[in-house]
């Protein structure tokens, strides 16, 4: 090893070791000795949120997430025309989730990346803008180690509050990438035992409102069906979609 680049070497390892040791922000008034450790990290993001912005531009929503007034980011936003647009740092807590919840998980701003979709709730998503997505979606699934299953509408984590992405989404299409979960028939038969509420929790739903639950998954596996409650093909949908998330998607 030339001096160079050992001392290159070394000047690496001195800022590594002070960036370790950096100053804690204190946040009690309480008298206490400070003594920051270097076993630390980041915490990682284990879901991603997918929302449609319910603007008319890419520039119209660019300017609601990053204004002080609105209170309301994500990490990214994703424009028609297929660029992406990088908001928050994927360590960082974007405002994108608000009263969230997930298969026990009451906080889903704390643990998950929020991608915005440029899009008005009422038209189809283009090519080039879900072409972005997918690779998007695999850049921060192999940094990450995102589990398939935990790619999720903003409407399954807050049913009866939020419904985006809307049922124009095309989940299918995310799922034959990787990404998601989807089920095609024969599904198997779930019996008389088991009730709506039960294989909605036992996929992640909030179900203490079970209609608002009903119409969150019906908007992403079958948004076709505007029908009040679930048909037996779309309990039995249930069960496959369960066994699909236990072995990982």
């Amino acid at each position: 090893m030339t001096g160079s680049v050992r001392r290159g070497v070394m000047a690496g390892m001195l800022v590594a070791a002070l960036s370790a040791c950096a100053p804690l922000p204190v946040y009690t008034t309480l008298p206490l000795e400070v003594h920051p450790s270097p076993n630390v990290s980041e915490r990682r993001p284990n879901y991603v949120i997918l929302h449609h912005t319910t603007n008319d531009t890419a520039e119209e929503a660019l300017a609601t997430l990053t204004s002080r007034l609105t209170q309301v980011s994500a990490h990214y936003l994703v424009a028609r025309d297929g660029r992406i647009l990088y908001l928050v740092d994927e360590l960082k807590r974007a405002w994108h989730a608000g009263d969230s919840y997930w298969g026990g998980n009451r906080d889903l701003n704390s643990s998950s990346i929020g991608i915005e979709l440029d899009n008005n709730g009422r038209e189809p998503y283009p090519d080039a803008q879900i072409g972005a997505l997918i690779a998007l979606l695999g850049d921060l699934a192999a940094r990450w180690n995102i589990p398939p299953a935990n790619v999720l509408a903003h409407g399954d984590v807050a049913p009866g509050r939020k419904v985006d992405p809307s049922g124009l989404f095309p989940w299918r299409r995310l799922a034959e990438a990787g990404f998601g979960l989807w089920c095609d028939p024969p599904y198997p038969q779930p019996g008389s035992t088991v009730d709506d509420a039960l294989l909605l929790a036992a996929l992640g739903y909030d179900v203490t409102r079970l209609p608002a639950a009903i119409a969150a998954f019906k908007r992403r596996w079958a948004p076709d069906d505007s029908a009040p409650g679930l048909s037996e093909e779309q309990r039995g949908l249930l069960l496959c979609l369960i066994g699909r998330q236990q072995q990982g998607g």
